[in-house]
């Protein structure tokens, strides 16, 4: 038999069948994903001056560039 290039309208199936998507495996990544950006952007954004968690200049000085590309006013 022949295969035609564009299908007829009799066929009974023509709508593809949905795509589960795994709700229990993706979560805990979405999670971490989360939990890392937050952190991240706590680092670049806010660790220095009064909010500072860690003491002295270092976490500051390896973020620098970071922050000002991000557009975080940090001087």
């Amino acid at each position: 038999m022949a295969q035609h290039a564009v299908p007829s309208a009799e066929a009974p199936d023509a709508r593809p069948a949905p795509v589960r998507v795994p709700v229990r495996e993706i979560l805990p990544w979405a999670v971490f994903a989360v939990v890392l950006a937050a952190v991240l952007i706590y680092f670049v954004g806010a660790e220095q001056g009064a909010t500072s968690v860690f003491g002295g200049t270092w976490i500051h000085e390896f973020t620098h560039d970071g922050r000002h590309l991000l557009g975080f006013p940090c001087h």
